[in-house]
């Protein structure tokens, strides 16, 4: 049960990490280079708790429930030393990391486990700097933490399954969605993300379309369907058949950039073109088609209801 914790780096991505943890119940230590920018950032993050709370995304009393939980330590090594948890959040730069989960792994307790925040560099790269590997795992937050739910959790070669466990029940405590992944670089979240990106950075450069008509039609389309359905559930419910076509058309025009993923030529060969067959990546049965498109409806309409009451996004093109 871990039920105190520490983050080390203080910065935006640290702070929000600490509501979280602290939101949740449990006493959090913040770190920083300086005792100074440590402090400095608790109040930080007890002023944004507040003004959160007064637009009615976190508890009414969030401010006061941060401040009475969260402090700040004079240093890295008074942080940890004697939390069950610690979240490294420092630069996204190997040396520095190495640096700081060295001293977090000679300062906190033997059972206590660690884990970093990094969103590309390999858990089991990082684990070279740390005492204690098989304690040490990837939580991999997204950024704003306290309102992103999905969080990746990556255990590296030697990490023990019972600290996986802990910290997906951590992170469900806290109201999070832990997601256990292999350990590779990018891990899965920002090879999906930079995989879209370069896509949409070729479309501008091949003159197809403008960032602005690309972000349109990225978030009216495909993105409107993703925060219900992942792509194997919108490849299955579209047909699998329907998706190897459009490989087909897509690798005659651009064949260094798109062919048929091996596993998907594998489904249809088997005849398993997905809802309407009752088997693909999901297995869903075709009876629950109705069903599904009543839920997808429904999401939609209030996914559609809730763009209108919020209006556009404040971005200038």
């Amino acid at each position: 049960m871990i039920s105190t914790a520490a983050v080390v780096g203080s910065g935006y991505m640290g702070g929000g990490i600490a509501q979280v943890l602290a939101l949740s119940g449990r006493d959090v230590v913040l770190a920083d280079a300086s005792a100074e920018l440590a402090e400095t950032n608790r109040q930080r993050i007890i002023r944004e708790a507040g003004d959160y709370a007064a637009r009615g995304i976190f508890p009414e009393d969030a401010g006061e429930r941060v401040a009475a939980r969260v402090t700040a330590a004079r240093s890295i090594e008074e942080a940890v030393a004697e939390v069950d948890f610690i979240e490294e959040a420092v630069p996204e730069v190997i040396a520095i990391k190495h640096e700081t989960l060295g001293r977090i792994s000679r300062s906190c307790r033997a059972d206590a486990l660690i884990g970093s925040n990094t969103s590309t560099i390999s858990i089991g790269t990082l684990a070279e700097g740390v005492d204690g590997v098989e304690r040490f795992l990837g939580v991999h937050f997204s950024n704003p933490a306290p309102f992103i739910p999905g969080v990746e959790v990556i255990p590296h070669a030697t990490t023990r399954p019972d600290a996986v466990a802990a910290v997906v029940e951590l992170l469900r405590d806290c109201g999070k969605v832990g997601v256990p992944i292999t350990d590779v670089t990018g891990f899965v979240l920002n090879r999906l993300q930079y995989a879209l990106f370069g896509e949409a950075a070729r479309l501008v450069e091949e003159g197809v379309a403008t960032p602005e008509a690309i972000d349109l039609i990225a978030r009216t389309t495909f993105g409107f369907r993703l925060p219900f359905f992942g792509p194997f559930a919108i490849a299955d419910i579209a047909g699998l058949d329907v998706y190897q076509y459009c490989y087909g058309s897509l690798h005659s025009a651009y064949p260094d950039r798109f062919s048929e993923p091996g596993i998907l030529a594998d489904h249809v060969a088997r005849g398993e073109h997905g809802l309407k067959s009752g088997a693909g990546f999901l297995a869903t049965p075709p009876e629950r088609a109705p069903e599904l498109a009543a839920y997808r409806d429904e999401a939609y309409a209030a996914l559609s209801a809730l763009l209108a009451r919020l209006g556009e996004a404040p971005v200038t093109y």
